[in-house]
Formats: C-alpha cells, sequence, structure tokens
C-alpha cells in the first residue's frame, strides 16, 4: 500500500485527463455531425449538376465564366466554388440520382485541381478571406474524406486565410463569419485545442462597443483621421441596439448586422448542451439585439425597410421577406423572451398580424421606426456624428446621394418597394425634400458628413417624434423637417424649405409600386386619376394602396401614376447585374416648392391602413391639430389622444390648449401626455447631445421629484418648473420618460 499511495493522485489525475478528451470527443463529435446536418440541408438540383457534368473542360473549368477576371465587379470565380458545394451534396444526398456517382466526384476533382493550381485572388478581399474559403470548408466537410489527399492538403492554405488573425477579422460582422469558417476548418482537421480557442472568439463578439466619436472626437470633428482609422473601433452592436459595421455611423443592421445574428445563431445551436455552449448572458445579449434591433428595424420584423437598406437595393430580391431559420433556431438555445421570438416566428412562418406597436429611435445611428399591427414606417436621418449613406463599394448603389436625407417609407404589407430600384427616381425619395438637378453627382460624392447637431427623436416605447435640421451636404438647400407619430395616423411638417440655386426643390411623401387606383380629392369633390403625371390643384386628400394623405389646407400637389423605365446596370455595375429594360408601374406623389425656394413650408397628415370612406369623414384630420410649423418650433396636438409632440429648435414656448402651455429654455424634443388639464407623463431628448438637463415650465401645477427629476409648482408665475436628467455617454440621444401622476 505504501508503494502505491504516492502514485494515487497522480492515476486519478490520468482518469480525469482521459475521460476529459473523451468528453471533448464526444462534445466535437455532436457539434461535428450538427455541423454536417445543416449544410447538407440544401435541395440538389440534379439538373443543375447533370449541366455542370457534361460542361465542365479537360482543364477543370466550365464555359461562362471569365477567369482573366479577377475584378471587384467580376470575379465569377465565385460560382465555381459554389458549383464544387453543389456537387459534393448531389454525392452525398440519397435523393439525388448523383449519389455516390462516379462522374460527380471526379467533376469535383477535376474542378477542385484547377483552384488549388491557380489559386485565383480577387481584387475584393471578401472572397479571398470569407467567400471562397467558406466554399472550400463546406467542400470538405461534405465530402474531403473521399478526395485525394493532395487536393485536401492544398486547400487547406485556401481555407485557412479565414483567421482570426486574418486582416479581414475585424470587430463586428466579418470576425463572426471568418472566426465561423475557421472553426469548421478546425472540426475538419481535428484541432481541438484551436477549435477552443476560436469559439471563445465567436461568443465574445456579442458585446455593445463604444461609439466611435466617444474616442475620435465629436462627430469626427478633432481629428481628421477619425473616419478612415482602422483602430477607431466602433464596428458592431451599438449600445441603441443598431449595428455598425464601419466607422461611419451608417446604420447597417439589415446587412451586416443580419448576417453577425446569423453567424452567432449557427454556432449558439451547434454548440448548445455541450461544454462549449455559449452563456446565458451572451445569448441574451444576442436576443436583444435581434428583437430590439434587427426586427424593430424591419417591417413587422418580416420585411426589409427600404429606408435603413443601404447599397444592396440595387441587388435583385435584396427586399424579400425573411425566413424563420434563424429565429427557430434561436428559439433551441434559450427560454429568454421566447413568447416575443415565437411570434416572429409565427409572423414570417404563418403570416401571423404582429400584436406589438413600438416607437423605436437608434440614437447612434439616427435611425427612427414605428408599427402598429397594420402598418410600420421609418425616417432615416444623419447628422455631424454620422455619414449620410454607405458608400457605393464595388460599384453598387451609383445613385444613393439623397437615400438619408429625411427618408420616409410607408408598408402596410411590407413589400410595396419590393424591386423598384432599377426603376426609382432618386432625386424623388419618399420624404425627402431634395433639389431637383439634371443629374445626380458622381458616385464619388454619395457618402457625405452631416451638416448639422440637432438630428434626433423622442420617445416613450410606444409614440414618438423625430426632427431633422436639414441642411443638404450636396447642394445649397436647407429645411426643418419633423414627423409625429400617434395610433392611426402621423403628421409631416417643413419649414424655412430653401435653396440659392435657381433649380427646383420638392418634397416627396412616397413613391412606391403602383398596385391600385389613384383616387384624389379637390374642394371635396372625389375622383379617381388616369394613368399618366399631371400636377392637381386645392387637394384635400389622395388615396392609394390602403393609405392616405392628408392635407390640413388645400394644396398643390403632384402625382405620376404611370410605367417608369430603368435598368438593374444603372445602379449595379457587377459583371452579373443585368442590363435589360425593366418595365414597373410607379405612384408618385411629391410637393413642388418651385425654383430657389426661400421660406417654404409643407405640412400633411399620413393615414396608413384607412379607407376612403374614412378619409371622407376626416377622421385623422379632425384629430390633429398643427399648433406650429416654423424653423423655431414644430408641435403637433393629437385631440384624441391628448398628446402633443413638440421640437424646439431654441428656446421657446407652445401653446398647447387653453389652460396648458409648455415653456423650453433649450433646444430639445418634448412629448407631453395630458388627462384634461393635467399633465400625467413627459419625454424629452437632446439631439444636439450636449445637455446634462433640460428645464421646462408647463401651466400645470405638478409638485413631483424623482431619482432623475423634480418638478415644483411656482404660484407666482403660476407655472411648474421641471428639471430632467439626460443621458449621459453612450446614451446621448436617448429618451427620458417621466410619470407626472
Amino acid at each position: 500500500m505504501k508503494s502505491i499511495k504516492p502514485h494515487f493522485p497522480i492515476f486519478i489525475l490520468l482518469i480525469l485527463f482521459v475521460s476529459s478528451l473523451a468528453w471533448a470527443k464526444s462534445d466535437l463529435d455532436i457539434i461535428h455531425k450538427r455541423v454536417i446536418t445543416e449544410l447538407m440541408k440544401p435541395d440538389v438540383d440534379d439538373s443543375q449538376v447533370e449541366i455542370l457534368i457534361s460542361t465542365i473542360k479537360e482543364d477543370g473549368t466550365w464555359p461562362g465564366i471569365d477567369y482573366s477576371d479577377v475584378s471587384r465587379t467580376g470575379f465569377r470565380h465565385y460560382d465555381h466554388a459554389g458549383n464544387l458545394v453543389l456537387l459534393a451534396r448531389a454525392y452525398q444526398k440519397k435523393n439525388s440520382k448523383f449519389y455516390k456517382n462516379k462522374q460527380a466526384i471526379k467533376t469535383v476533382e477535376l474542378a477542385l485541381k484547377n483552384w488549388v493550381d491557380n489559386d485565383y485572388i480577387c481584387d475584393n478581399w471578401w472572397h479571398n478571406q470569407i467567400g471562397v474559403p467558406n466554399h472550400m470548408v463546406t467542400l470538405m466537410l461534405i465530402i474531403g474524406d473521399k478526395l485525394p489527399d493532395e487536393l485536401v492538403e492544398k486547400a487547406q492554405p485556401i481555407i485557412g486565410r479565414a483567421n482570426i488573425d486574418a486582416p479581414g477579422a475585424r470587430p463586428g460582422g466579418d470576425r463572426i463569419k471568418i472566426a465561423g469558417i475557421q472553426a469548421k476548418n478546425m472540426l475538419f482537421i481535428g484541432d481541438n485545442q484551436k477549435f477552443d480557442e476560436v469559439i471563445r472568439v465567436i461568443e465574445n463578439e456579442i458585446k455593445y462597443v463604444e461609439w466611435i466619436g466617444a474616442k475620435y472626437g465629436y462627430s469626427y470633428r478633432n481629428i481628421a483621421s477619425g473616419f478612415s482609422n482602422r483602430l477607431a473601433g466602433g464596428r458592431g452592436i451599438q449600445y441603441d441596439n443598431s449595428f455598425h459595421h464601419r466607422h461611419d455611423g451608417v446604420n447597417n443592421t439589415l446587412s451586416y448586422g443580419l448576417g453577425y445574428a446569423d453567424a452567432f445563431v449557427e454556432w449558439a445551436v451547434y454548440t448548445t448542451g455541450t461544454k462549449y455552449s455559449f452563456s446565458d448572458e451572451k445569448l441574451e445579449h444576442l436576443v436583444d439585439y435581434y428583437l430590439d434591433g434587427i426586427c424593430k428595424t424591419a417591417v413587422y420584423g418580416k420585411f426589409p425597410d427600404m429606408g435603413a437598406k443601404n447599397r444592396s437595393i440595387s441587388r435583385q430580391g435584396t427586399l424579400h421577406s425573411y425566413s424563420a431559420n434563424t429565429v427557430e433556431r434561436l428559439l433551441l438555445t434559450t427560454d429568454y423572451r421566447k413568447d416575443e421570438i415565437q411570434e416572429i416566428a409565427d409572423i414570417r412562418n404563418k403570416g401571423k398580424k404582429p400584436t406589438l406597436s413600438h416607437a423605436t429611435f437608434y440614437w447612434h445611428s439616427e435611425h427612427f421606426s414605428f408599427q402598429r399591427p397594420d402598418w410600420f414606417t421609418s425616417v432615416r436621418m444623419y447628422s455631424t456624428r454620422t455619414y449620410n449613406m454607405e458608400e457605393p463599394y464595388n460599384s453598387e448603389g451609383l445613385l444613393n446621394h439623397h437615400r438619408g436625407d429625411g427618408t420616409n417609407h410607408i408598408s402596410l404589407t411590407g413589400d410595396e418597394y419590393y424591386d423598384i430600384a432599377p426603376v426609382f427616381d432618386y432625386q424623388k425619395i419618399p420624404g425627402a425634400t431634395i433639389m431637383q438637378k439634371p443629374n445626380l453627382p458622381s458616385e464619388k460624392e454619395i457618402q457625405k458628413l452631416g451638416l448639422t447637431d440637432f438630428v434626433g427623436a423622442v420617445t416613450d416605447g410606444k409614440y414618438g417624434t423625430a426632427a431633422f435640421d436639414f441642411k443638404s451636404p450636396h447642394d445649397p438647400l436647407i429645411a426643418r423637417k419633423a414627423w409625429f407619430f400617434f395610433d392611426n395616423e402621423y403628421v409631416c411638417l417643413g419649414a424655412g424649405i430653401s435653396s440659392r440655386k435657381n433649380l427646383p426643390v420638392v418634397t416627396t411623401l412616397n413613391q412606391c409600386l403602383l398596385r391600385d387606383d389613384v383616387t384624389l380629392s379637390a374642394s371635396n369633390n372625389k375622383s379617381v386619376l388616369d394613368n399618366g403625371e399631371n400636377e392637381y390643384d386645392n387637394i384635400d386628400w389622395v388615396y392609394h394602396d390602403g393609405i392616405g394623405y392628408v392635407f390640413p389646407d388645400p394644396s398643390i400637389i403632384n402625382i405620376k401614376n404611370n410605367e417608369a423605365t430603368g435598368s438593374w446596370w444603372t445602379i449595379n455595375k457587377q459583371t452579373d447585374s443585368p442590363k435589360d429594360e425593366v418595365r414597373l408601374d410607379v405612384f408618385k406623389l411629391w410637393i413642388d416648392h418651385g425654383n430657389r425656394p426661400s421660406e417654404e413650408s409643407y405640412e400633411f397628415i399620413v393615414v396608413p391602413a384607412t379607407s376612403i370612406d374614412k378619409l371622407e369623414k376626416s377622421h385623422s384630420k379632425n384629430n390633429i391639430t398643427i399648433l406650429s410649423n416654423s424653423p423655431e418650433i414644430q408641435a403637433v396636438w393629437n385631440s384624441a389622444l391628448q398628446i402633443c409632440q413638440t421640437v424646439f429648435y431654441k428656446a421657446g414656448e407652445v401653446e398647447v390648449t387653453d389652460g396648458i402651455k409648455i415653456i423650453s429654455d433649450s433646444p430639445g424634443i418634448v412629448m407631453l401626455k395630458t388627462e384634461g388639464q393635467q399633465a400625467t407623463e413627459i419625454s424629452v431628448s437632446d439631439p444636439n447631445r450636449e445637455l446634462r438637463k433640460i428645464h421646462l415650465f408647463i401651466s400645470t401645477r405638478i409638485e413631483k421629484s424623482g431619482k432623475n427629476f423634480s418638478a415644483i409648482w411656482n404660484e407666482k408665475e403660476k407655472m411648474s418648473e421641471i428639471s430632467i436628467d439626460l443621458p449621459q455617454g453612450n446614451y446621448a440621444g436617448e429618451s427620458v420618460t417621466v410619470n407626472l401622476r
């Protein structure tokens, strides 16, 4: 016994070590099988496989691919790599007629040999570090054990370009995708230690990142290199749950931010129930981002909002509805906010009507979204803190100059703008006020830094106001624009519209696919319009496709309701972009402010999910009172809801009702809820992001205090003095709501 005693702990450690190896191997086997199962899910088109087998050349190339073109707009080699995956799936799928087919495997070998011998490199880094490695590792996982060792070995350096130390593995959307490819490759080659390291990288990518301006100077003004400095940070999930892919402050939630979430969910599912499972904290963070970022930016959480998209609108089909795949997989990993996730799945799968109503402002991206069960709308803006639009990378989105200028899209079904991009009039963007030029500037002039600080919104989560002190970075044009959102309608105001150039300026109410007759009321006389393009006078309201556009005062408007032509090639110079002429029927409604306008304005009410009968009864018009529409104050009172929303571009006052007046001693946005003559709730925000407190005076008695506010009644002035603390740091620009009951 004595001789054994000293060795006993070593024996136990050995058992534990062997057991841990077995556990790791077992978990890795589970994950490996899950990955393979997922990779094999896509259906195989046997007719396409047959074509690939019959048309491959002796040198391992396919006709129709220009192998000499490795440019950013070309590189159809990506199709070659995709063909390898298709053939591999066919070889391994029992329901394919090419299952275990010798010709199929020989075709894979021939085509793969061509690739590894030539090692095609694209001018666009993405193909080299993400696109091609992803196809290659998928090929290896599906069929690598059936391929010659020499080809497998030669493919490894190509796959290896996707690694967490690669130049493209920047924090945010690209890093998590690259890490996912590397993790799959570690499963294939059996490197358990590196797999563990990469999985932790993926898990830790789910985090808030500090807005770039916090370090590199407020609105990039203090350090000239702030935008271009690759070390600046700022990539990833913002503190408002929007997503920035680059350092420009452009909202990428429905592009890179979507792929970012998909990649994380993919690995959350692969690792669930194993020792590699992600922590509850990270999964809950992901759910918050998915529901409050992605889903609230999208129409009903199902359709991409055209107003939130960037250059990708120039790709066919980019506005198709989202599948339920990611949310269904999310349900496999966590019970956190399960009912909300399930509702999104049901909306996407079953067409369920959403129950959620929300008003959401993403203060780091200057983006506002608003939803009711029957309609969705958004406002896209920019400021000195953000750029207006994504650059036209890879020659995509070549006419996007004005798509951030107070853009206001409106949806009932989610497909009102589907594939409208090739025939779109890019100087008549819904919601935007734009100077009409003979031609748009060069695509090199698309991305511009905003020129004004006062851009933001106030919201209590259900109602809200967005405001844009607009100064065009493209043209000598200014305007003060605001949107006021309620349950059944929203109000659009513009004031101080002025231009120094002798060209027309217009504000567009909408431009969408023509889906129905256009009906209008002029001097209370209703008529259905013939197709064409005309100006109309004394208009009370316009109705098209379930949406009413109501004018508080009879107005002159312009309508186009006929065919528009264009091409995808005009807006997207990728080699596979169609050059054929596209013809679509389009509805376009706008207000012409004339040439070189000075201090012009507009006022209209958008009434979604309505009918001609309701418009004739003027329900929304009767509920809305425009209290002010000037360059200093824009304010609206909704008598049905007893809500007053006010934009103070400077200190001032507004008379809400006979018994209630609001005074602000600084710029800001204020939303006041009342019951009779009593103020019940107030929400405030600072679009300038400069104040620590906002000070208001309200002519109704309030005596109350809380951790972030105080209200004192001044008997002499017959006013309540209210002081409200405002969020600071990464939360500057967020709204604060105070209960005054």
